[in-house]
C-alpha cells in the first residue's frame, strides 16, 4: 500500500475501494451499544492539548471477564497475521483492522490516578512497554499519563503497568487521533514501529474514531460480559469540514490524453460515492473523511484514471523538438576513467557510502569531518565516508575471506565532507580509488607470477593520468605522514602544485585490522582533476627518421629520487628528447657509502630530419650540466 492510500489499512476503506471497482454498494458493520446508569464522567477525567491529540475520548466497561476470544474472532485475527491474546485485547485489534483506528485498553484498577492526560514526555522517564522492554523517553515523545506518571507511548505501544490481564475487571478504552509527525518521531526515537503507529503516521478516518470506540465497547460487553458506562469522556474533538476540490473534464482529458465525457466522469464519481455538483463540465467535489489523501485536482484526475482503466489510456509518442544525447565534460571524464582502469585489469566495485566512525575518518584527502546520521541503519553504517579506500578494503577483506587472494578493484563515487556546520549540506566530491593485492600476473609455464607492488599500481595511475592529457606535469612525492599508509611506501600525487591524491601500501597494522595481507591502494580527487587545464589531444605521426639512443649513468646521494632526476633530464633535454627510462639502480661494491648509481636510457627523435651526433652530444652535455647543478651528480 502506497503511503498516500492509508485508507486501505482498514477493511472499511478496502470495502469502499472494492465497491468502486465492482460498481457495488458496500455494507459496513453495525452494532448496538447498551449503556448502564453509571456515568463515565464520574469514573475518570481526561485532558489532551489539541496540538498533540485533535480528538481524544475515553469509555469505561465494568465487570468484564477476561478470557479467550470466540473462535470466529481468533480466526479473523490469525488470518490477518495478529496473534489472539484475550477477548478485550482482541476486540481492540479487531477494530484496528475494521476501521483502521487504533484503540487501547487500560486496566482501570491499575491506574495510579483516574485523571488521564496526553502530554509530552519528561526527559528520561522510564516506561516498560508491552513487549517487556524498559524504554527511556525523549522530551519530544508523546505519552499517556495518569497522576503525572507516564503509562505508555501514545499511539505507538501500551505500557505493562496498566496491561489487561485475566485479573482485570474494569477497563478504560481510549480512542484518539494523534499528531502524525509526533507519532513518527516517537516510533523512530524508540525504534518501535507498531500497527498503531503505522496508521497514525499516515492518518486515520477522523469520523470513525469515536464510532470505533463505541463499537469496541459494545463488542467487549458482548464477549466479556461487562456493562458500558454511559457517555464518553471527551478531552478534544472537532467537527470535520469536508474539503471541496474542483476539476474540469477538459483538465482530465488534457492530462490523460483521453476523450472522456462528462457522463463518464460523473459515473466514476458516483462509483466512488463522492458528492459533487457539475456545471458545464466543471465538477465541484466534496471529499469524504475516509479519503483524506485527496486534496487537489490532480488527485481527482488520478481517481478517474484508475477507474477508467490505465489500459484504456491512449499510448502516444512524445511530441516536440528532440535533442541528441550528450555527455557533459564531467561525465565523459568519469566514463573514460572507468574504461581505462578496466582496460588495465581492474574490476569495478560499488561499496556502501555509510561506514563506522573509526573507518569514516581514514585516508582523508580533504579537511573536514564525516557526517553522523541521526538514525543509522546499523552500528556499521553510522557515518558517511570521506574516502573510497575504506569501502574497497572491506571488499578486499570480503574476497580474502572467501579464498580469493588475487584482487584488483577500483571504485568511482562521491565522498562527503562537512566543515562542522550542521545547518549546511556537506560537500559532495567525486573521487576515484583502486586497490591491488596478491598476484598481479598469474604464474604460467613460461613465466613466474608477478606480485602486486607499489610500482605496478604506480604504472596504472600514471597511465590513467596520462590519458587525462593534463597540461601540467605529474609528480610523486614521498610522504611518510599519512595515517593508515605505509610510511616508507607512500607518495602524494601532484599535478603542478595541486595535490590530487596519494598512492602507496596500506599500513600493515591497518591491513591486519581488516584481515588482509599486503595491499596497495590509490585515491584521486576527480573533482580537482576535472578543474585542471588540459592539452588538446592531437594525432602525431610516427617519425620517418631513425631514433638515436644514449645511455647515461650518474652517481647521486641515496636520498635523491629517480623522479626528480628524470624531471631534470626532461627539462634540460630539449625538444628532440622523446623518452627517458630508468633501467638500472645500483648501490654496493665500487659505489661510495650513502650513494647510488642510476642508469637512464635516453631516446632522441626529430620528425623532420635525421639527427647528427653533434646535436645529440650537445643535448647530453646540457643534461649532464643540469644534473650536476641540481643534484650534484657525478657522470660515470
Amino acid at each position: 500500500i502506497t503511503p498516500n492510500r492509508a485508507d486501505l489499512f482498514s477493511m472499511n476503506g478496502t470495502a469502499w475501494e472494492v465497491a468502486a471497482i465492482l460498481e457495488e454498494q458496500p455494507t459496513l458493520p453495525s452494532f448496538e451499544l447498551v449503556e448502564s446508569d453509571t456515568q463515565t464522567a464520574d469514573l475518570l477525567t481526561a485532558e489532551a492539548p489539541g496540538e498533540l491529540a485533535p480528538k481524544y475520548a475515553l469509555r469505561v466497561v465494568q465487570g468484564v471477564k477476561v478470557q479467550d476470544s470466540p473462535l470466529w474472532l481468533q480466526k479473523r485475527l490469525w488470518n490477518m497475521g495478529i496473534r489472539p491474546i484475550s477477548n478485550v485485547v482482541d476486540v481492540t485489534n479487531y477494530m484496528l483492522l475494521q476501521y483502521g483506528q487504533p484503540l487501547h485498553a487500560f486496566d482501570y484498577d491499575k491506574l495510579p490516578a483516574h485523571d488521564i492526560k496526553v502530554r509530552h514526555a519528561y526527559a528520561d522517564e522510564k516506561i516498560v512497554t508491552l513487549d517487556g522492554q524498559e524504554r527511556v523517553t525523549n522530551p519530544q515523545d508523546i505519552v499517556i499519563a495518569a497522576g503525572n506518571e507516564g503509562l505508555m507511548f501514545a499511539g505507538v505501544m501500551g505500557g505493562a503497568s496498566t496491561e489487561v490481564t485475566t485479573d482485570t475487571v474494569n477497563i478504560v478504552l481510549e480512542g484518539a487521533v494523534f499528531e502524525p509527525r509526533a507519532i513518527r518521531h516517537t516510533a523512530r526515537d524508540q525504534n518501535l514501529h507498531s500497527e498503531a503507529s503505522t496508521r497514525f503516521e499516515r492518518g486515520v478516518n477522523v469520523e470513525d474514531t469515536f464510532t470505533a470506540l463505541d463499537h469496541a465497547a459494545a463488542l467487549i460487553a458482548e464477549l466479556a460480559g461487562g456493562t458500558v458506562a454511559a457517555g464518553r469522556v471527551v478531552a478534544q474533538d472537532f467537527t470535520y469540514v469536508a474539503p471541496v476540490v474542483e476539476v474540469t473534464v477538459d483538465q482530465i482529458n488534457h492530462v490523460l490524453g483521453t476523450v472522456i465525457t462528462v457522463a463518464e466522469v460523473a459515473a466514476i464519481f458516483d462509483r466512488l460515492f463522492f458528492d459533487y455538483v457539475e456545471t458545464n463540465g466543471k465538477f465541484t467535489v466534496t471529499i469524504p473523511a475516509r479519503r483524506w489523501d485527496i486534496t487537489i485536482s490532480a488527485d481527482l484526475i488520478e481517481e478517474v484514471a484508475r477507474l477508467y482503466g490505465y489500459d484504456n489510456l491512449p499510448a502516444t509518442l512524445p511530441t516536440g523538438a528532440t535533442t541528441p544525447g550528450k555527455l557533459t565534460v564531467k561525465q565523459a571524464l568519469i566514463r573514460a576513467s572507468r574504461h581505462t582502469l578496466e582496460g588495465l585489469g581492474l574490476d569495478q566495485a560499488i561499496s556502501y557510502v555509510l561506514t563506522t566512525p573509526a573507518k569514516a575518518a581514514r585516508f582523508a584527502l580533504h579537511a573536514g569531518h564525516p557526517i553522523q546520521l541521526d538514525y543509522p541503519m546499523s552500528q556499521d553504517r553510522q557515518q558517511t565516508r570521506v574516502s573510497l579506500l575504506t569501502g574497497l578494503l572491506d571488499d578486499v577483506a570480503y574476497n580474502v575471506a572467501r579464498k580469493q587472494s588475487d584482487i584488483a578493484l577500483y571504485e568511482q563515487g562521491r565522498v562527503f565532507v562537512s566543515d562542522g556546520d550542521t545547518t549546511q549540506r556537506p560537500a559532495e566530491i567525486e573521487h576515484l580509488a583502486g586497490v591491488i593485492a596478491g598476484n598481479w600476473l598469474p604464474k604460467t609455464w613460461a613465466t613466474p607470477a608477478k606480485k602486486a607492488d607499489f610500482f605496478v599500481l604506480k604504472g596504472v595511475v600514471e597511465q590513467l593520468l596520462a590519458n587525462y592529457a593534463l597540461a601540467q606535469s605529474v609528480r610523486f612525492e614521498a610522504n611518510g605522514a599519512r595515517e593508515d599508509m605505509h610510511p616508507g611506501r607512500t607518495a602524494d600525487i601532484y599535478v603542478g602544485e595541486t595535490l590530487i591524491g596519494f598512492i602507496g601500501q596500506i599500513h600493515p597494522l591497518t591491513a591486519k585490522e581488516y584481515g588482509i595481507g599486503e595491499t596497495y591502494g590509490f585515491e584521486l580527487n576527480l573533482a580537482a582533476i576535472l578543474s585542471l587545464p588540459k592539452n588538446k589531444t592531437n594525432y602525431e605521426a610516427i617519425s620517418k627518421f631513425p631514433a638515436i639512443a644514449r645511455d647515461l649513468a650518474i652517481l647521486v646521494t641515496a636520498d635523491t629520487t629517480a623522479a626528480a632526476v628524470r624531471e631534470t633530464i626532461i627539462t634540460a633535454g630539449g625538444q628532440h628528447l622523446h623518452d627517458v627510462t630508468l633501467f638500472d639502480v645500483y648501490s654496493g661494491t665500487n659505489v661510495a657509502a650513502g650513494m647510488k648509481s642510476l642508469a637512464y636510457a635516453l631516446t632522441f627523435v626529430d620528425p623532420e630530419k635525421t639527427l647528427v651526433d653533434d646535436e645529440i652530444n650537445a643535448a647530453v652535455a646540457k643534461i649532464e650540466q643540469k644534473l650536476a647543478e641540481n643534484h650534484h651528480a657525478e657522470i660515470r
